[in-house]
């Protein structure tokens, strides 16, 4: 059987890290990238895994690159720490190093919890994410937000999900919807335009494809407050693109 390595980056994540760590025990390596967290983070990792290093911050795609580099084994599970491998994930994952792979890369679904209740819709199921992949064919994209892995060569999908559990309450999620509307905000403002009429038609447009067209009415109340959160981030996005086009350019923060 070959053997694989899991990876995590971490920052103030006590609420969520042992709950990600026990779920990928029977892992060969386990490796957690911390940027400094002030809480329980570091202590709690190091009772599941010796290899827990500190990397001063430098953005999401530099951070998970790092702790690609760090692991060492042939393949590599990569895992945010508000997630959770699936039994059935596991046992679809030990037969491909039973059997040595059948390709290089695996999307894999990914089912998220707001609430406590499964979303279907709004996009987020299946809601692919490669995150099964051979290190020495895989690199990061280079984006603020939204970065992801690539695999030069052959990719497959699996069946067993990935379970993540993304909203405490709304001063968390608010918090989350601050943070990447500044990292997308700094991704977009050399290229996009952003002028006042964008903060009206573009909210509307980003919850009229959530609510209706990917059908957030369906999952309910919490389909309705996903639909609104995911056009409160494009207005926000938009009015720090206008702000930064005045001269006034955000510095985005962990």
């Amino acid at each position: 059987m070959e053997k694989i390595s899991v990876s995590l980056i971490t920052f103030n994540e006590e609420k969520n890290i042992e709950r990600c760590l026990k779920s990928v025990t029977w892992a060969d390596e386990i490796v957690v990238v911390d940027s400094g967290s002030k809480d329980r983070t570091v202590e709690l990792a190091k009772k599941y895994t010796g290899v827990v290093i500190h990397n001063d911050w430098e953005g999401f795609a530099a951070q998970k690159e790092f702790a690609l580099r760090n692991c060492s084994n042939d393949w590599v599970l990569s895992l945010d720490a508000d997630e959770e491998v699936s039994e059935e994930l596991q046992k679809e994952i030990k037969q491909i190093l039973l059997k040595g792979g059948v390709a290089d890369g695996f999307y894999i679904p990914r089912k998220t919890f707001f609430n406590g209740q499964w979303i279907k819709s709004c996009g987020w199921y299946p809601g692919y994410q490669l995150r099964l992949f051979r290190k020495d064919k895989t690199s990061l994209t280079k984006r603020k937000v939204h970065e992801g892995f690539e695999v030069d060569g052959t990719r497959g999908h699996l069946k067993g999900d990935i379970l993540h559990y993304t909203h405490f309450d709304l001063e968390t999620t608010i918090s989350k919807i601050n943070k990447y509307s500044t990292l997308e905000a700094e991704e977009k403002y050399l290229s996009k335009t952003a002028l006042p009429i964008n903060f009206i038609l573009n909210p509307i447009a980003a919850f009229i494809q959530h609510y209706f067209i990917r059908k957030g009415f369906t999952d309910g109340v919490n389909g309705l407050i996903i639909s609104i959160l995911h056009a409160t981030t494009n207005l926000m996005t938009y009015m720090k693109m206008w702000e930064m086009k005045r001269g006034n350019k955000r510095t985005s923060e962990l």
